[in-house]
């Protein structure tokens, strides 16, 4: 079972100390949701664990699959196995979804940086006939139009479409540890419930997620089993599910005030 372990994580940007002190497991097959206020650090983690050159780590350690990925480059990563859904996925005009999906999956059979996936010497790749079967599978799991896959990269997608052009990367690349940075943000309700059942139709003892959001209500639809408060560059609280049903009741002044300095 692979597990993603952020131990005592410290990280600047600008010379301003954003994550004062991190500690987090997610294991494959659980679900964690990081909740917090803005600014209290939740898309730096998710920034930092990618490995967005921005982001300074001045102390503490990431560990996943016996590697501390604060030495690998952000590709490297997601070979592993680590995956990154944007809250602001960008445009890539002239390229097809479907090609970047392509692309991308032979990048991550490739190998993980310490050897290929299937343990041979030779490099692993998808035919493009291998690759139309999945893709089909893939978006008839997301109930998602064929004609999806053909459109370009993010351009003219609504926000709704970009979330869910996300997630069909993740059903695509199958990672074995995924964080969504504010899935949820910017959708309408119908939105928000196609993509988390996109998410739901993936989840498994495969894969682990890492949720980070504001408010509790993507959480009506994906269940967590942690639930984690973040305030001013630490986690705070955690607990399960009803901590969150206790943040959209109470809001996070009884945090701030908990945990005032």
């Amino acid at each position: 079972m692979s597990e993603l372990v952020i131990r005592d994580l410290h990280v600047k940007v600008e010379d301003q100390e954003i994550l004062k002190g991190v500690s987090l497991t997610v294991r494959q097959g659980e679900i964690h949701a990081l909740m917090g206020p803005n600014g209290s650090g939740k898309s730096t983690l998710a920034y930092t664990l990618m490995g967005h050159p921005a982001y300074e780590v001045t102390e503490g350690e990431v560990w996943f699959k016996g590697q501390n990925i604060l030495e690998l480059e952000p590709d490297e990563r997601a070979r592993m196995g680590l995956f990154l859904a944007f809250q602001y996925p960008v445009a890539i005009p002239g390229v097809t979804l479907a090609n970047f999906l392509r692309m991308a999956l032979n990048a991550r059979l490739q190998g993980d940086g310490s050897g290929n996936r299937d343990g041979n010497d030779h490099k692993k790749t998808i035919s493009i006939p291998e690759f139309r079967k999945l893709l089909k599978e893939k978006l008839a799991l997301l109930e998602m139009d064929p004609s999806f896959a053909r459109r370009y990269l993010n351009e003219g997608f609504s926000g709704g479409e970009k979330k869910r052009a996300e997630i069909l990367q993740m059903a695509v690349l199958q990672p074995e540890i995924a964080i969504l940075d504010e899935t949820d943000s910017g959708l309408d309700i119908d939105a928000l419930r196609i993509v988390a059942n996109g998410v739901n139709a993936l989840t498994g003892p495969d894969l682990g997620v890492l949720i980070i959001t504001h408010y509790q209500r993507i959480l009506n639809y994906i269940k967590p089993h942690f639930v984690h408060v973040m305030l001013n560059g630490r986690i705070v609280e955690s607990g399960g599910p009803e901590l969150a049903l206790t943040l959209e009741e109470k809001g996070y002044d009884w945090v701030r005030e908990k945990h005032a300095a």
